[in-house]
C-alpha cells in the first residue's frame, strides 16, 4: 500500500507534468514555426563554438564527450538543449545558494602547520599528496584521536545507536537515502527523544535519493516532532539540469565529538534486514576528535545553503581535548561539490595510484571510468603494483553492472585484477595502499560520484587502522570471484551496445 499511494501521488503527478510541459514546448515550437529557418540558422552556428570551447576547457573530456557528440549529430536540439539547460544551471537560485554558502565556509577550514609539517617529514615522497588536500583542495589534516572501521553496516549500526544516546547539544545528519524501516526506526526514535530533551536535532536527505522511500511531506511530519528537516534539492517536474547533482553524502555528527560516515545509508538493506540483492556488503566509519570539524562543516555549509539558519559556525565546534603524547597517524575529512575548481576525490584518488608502490585495492559498486583513471590503473599495474578492484556479484542495477562489466577486459588485459564478489552487492567505497594510506567514504568509481554529485570521504595516512581496512577487503576478497579476459568478453552485438551506452554515462 505504501508503494502504491508513492505511485498515486508523488510521482504520477510528476509524469502529468512533464507530459503538460512537452505540450506547452510543442505548441510554441508551432506557433513559432515561421521564424525557424533563422533561429536554426544561428544554433547550428552556436554548435561549432559550443564544441570547440566545450574541447578548449573541459576538464574531464570523456564525460563531455556526450554533448560534444549530441550536438555534432543533432545540430539544432543539441545546441538547444545544451544552452537550455547550461542556462538553467546559470540562474538557478539553489545553485548560487550552494555556491555561496560553500566560498563563505571555507574559513572555517583551518590547517595546523605543524600537522602538515609532521607529515611531510614522515613521507617526504608523499608531501604533493598532503599538500594538495590540505592547501588547493582545502580539507586540513589532523592527527588522528580517534578512528574506527566496520566492515559491515550491521556492526556499525549498534554503535551509531550508542553514540546517539551520548548526545548532549546536538546531532546532524545528512544521508542520500532514507527508508522507513528496522534501521531508521531506531534512529529516528533517539532523534525524537533527544529532540524533546531540547538538542539541535536535524536531518537532510536527499529528495531524489529517498524519492520512492519517503513521501513528499516527510519532512514536515519530522517538523512535527521536533526534528528540523531538509530534502536537498527538491524533484521539478520541469526541465532542470540541477536535478542531476545529488546529495550522495552521509555525514552524522554528534556534538561535534563523533562523526559517522561510509557507504551506509539508513535503509535495512544496508544493515542486512532485507536481501534484495544478496548479502549487502559496506561500510561504516566512526571518527572522533578534533578531525570531526570538518564534516561539521560540511553539513552546515548544506543546511545553510538551502534553510539559512546559522551565521557562526564555531559554536558548534567541540572544545579540543588536550593533545595526546601518541597519534595514530593523520586524517583529513574531504568533501566533493560539482560546483568547485577542484575534482577532489578523483584526484586523491589518482594520487593514491600514481605513488603506490607495493599494492593498491580498491572496493567500488559501480566502475564507469574515464579514460585517465584507466590509464593510471593500467600504468600502476605496469609499474609492478598489485592492482586489485573488487565490484559486486549481484547487481542493484543490471544495466549499470553490464556497462561496469564492459570496463573488465581493458583492464584485465593491462594487468589490472578484477573480482566480483560472490555473496551479493557490494556498497563500499574504499582505497587501501601500501599499508600506509586509506581513503573510505561515498565515492564510487563512476562519472556521477567523480563529477556530477555532492560526496564525501576521510583520508588516512600511518594509521594503524589501515590494517583493519585491508583485513577487511582481502576476507572479502577470499569470498569473490577473479574475473579472466574470456568471461569479460562481450558478444560483437553487446560490445556495440556497451559502446553506445557508454557514451551516456553521466546519466547512468
Amino acid at each position: 500500500m505504501k508503494i502504491l499511494k508513492l505511485l498515486t501521488n508523488r510521482a504520477v503527478y510528476m509524469v502529468l507534468m512533464v507530459l503538460m510541459e512537452i505540450i506547452l514546448l510543442t505548441g510554441l515550437a508551432r506557433n513559432f514555426a515561421g521564424h525557424l529557418a533563422w533561429i536554426e540558422g544561428v544554433l547550428r552556428l552556436f554548435s561549432v563554438v559550443i564544441v570547440l570551447q566545450i574541447i578548449r576547457t573541459s576538464r574531464h573530456l570523456s564525460s563531455d564527450l556526450m554533448w560534444i557528440l549530441l550536438i555534432i549529430l543533432f545540430p539544432v536540439p543539441g545546441t538547444f538543449m545544451y544552452l537550455f539547460l547550461g542556462a538553467n544551471l546559470i540562474l538557478n537560485r539553489t545553485v548560487w545558494n550552494l555556491v555561496k554558502s560553500t566560498a563563505d565556509s571555507r574559513h572555517y577550514y583551518e590547517q595546523n602547520p605543524e600537522v602538515l609539517y609532521e607529515m611531510k617529514l614522515s613521507a617526504p615522497a608523499l608531501r604533493g599528496q598532503f599538500r594538495y588536500i590540505a592547501d588547493s583542495a582545502g580539507f586540513p589534516f589532523y592527527r588522528n584521536a580517534g578512528f574506527d572501521y566496520y566492515g559491515l553496516g550491521e556492526t556499525g549500526y549498534p554503535v551509531m545507536l550508542e553514540e546517539l544516546r551520548k548526545a548532549e547539544h546536538f546531532i546532524f545528519l545528512e544521508y542520500f537515502i532514507i527508508t522507513e524501516g528496522k534501521m531508521w526506526d531506531g534512529i529516528l526514535e533517539i532523534l525524537e527523544e533527544k529532540a524533546a530533551q531540547g538538542l539541535d536535532v536535524r536531518v537532510m536527505y536527499d529528495d531524489m535519493g529517498s524519492f520512492m522511500t519517503l513521501s513528499a511531506g516527510y519532512a514536515k511530519r519530522l517538523e512535527k516532532k521536533g526534528v528540523k528537516c531538509v530534502s536537498f534539492n527538491r524533484i521539478s517536474p520541469v526541465l532542470n539540469a540541477v536535478m542531476n547533482h545529488r546529495d550522495h553524502r552521509k555525514i552524522m555528527v554528534i556534538d561535534g565529538k563523533t562523526a559517522f560516515s561510509g557507504g551506509v545509508n539508513l535503509a535495512d538493506e544496508y544493515i542486512n534486514v532485507n536481501s534484495p540483492y544478496g548479502h549487502w556488503k559496506d561500510n561504516v566509519i566512526r571518527v572522533k576528535g578534533e578531525a570531526v570539524w570538518s564534516f561539521t562543516v560540511m553539513f552546515l555549509t548544506h543546511w545553510n545553503a538551502l534553510r539559512k539558519e546559522d551565521d557562526d559556525f564555531t559554536k558548534f565546534r567541540a572544545a579540543s581535548a588536550p593533545a595526546s603524547e601518541t597519534t595514530d597517524g593523520y586524517i583529513a575529512l574531504y568533501g566533493e561539490t560539482p560546483f568547485g575548481a577542484e575534482i577532489v576525490a578523483q584526484n586523491i584518488y589518482l594520487d593514491i595510484l600514481n605513488q603506490a608502490n607495493d599494492y593498491c585495492y580498491i572496493c567500488t559498486p559501480y566502475l564507469i571510468i574515464d579514460t585517465e583513471m584507466t590509464n593510471a590503473l593500467i600504468l600502476a599495474a605496469r609499474r609492478g603494483v598489485d592492482v586489485r578492484i573488487l565490484t559486486p556479484g549481484v547487481p542493484d542495477k543490471k544495466l549499470v553492472w553490464n556497462v561496469t562489466r564492459s570496463f573488465y577486459k581493458g583492464l584485465i588485459l593491462g594487468g589490472v585484477k578484477v573480482y566480483e564478489y560472490t555473496p551479493g552487492f557490494v556498497h563500499a567505497k574504499v582505497f587501501v595502499c601500501d599499508d600506509q594510506i586509506a581513503t573510505v567514504g561515498t565515492v564510487n568509481l563512476d562519472y556521477r560520484s567523480l563529477y556530477l554529485h555532492f560526496e564525501n570521504g576521510a583520508y588516512l595516512y600511518g594509521s594503524e587502522k589501515i590494517a583493519d581496512i585491508k583485513r577487511d577487503y582481502l576476507d572479502a576478497l577470499s569470498r569473490s570471484h577473479e574475473m579472466t579476459e574470456r568471461e569479460s568478453t562481450f558478444g560483437p552485438v553487446k560490445t556495440f551496445g556497451m559502446s553506445v551506452i557508454r557514451l551516456f554515462a553521466p546519466l547512468l
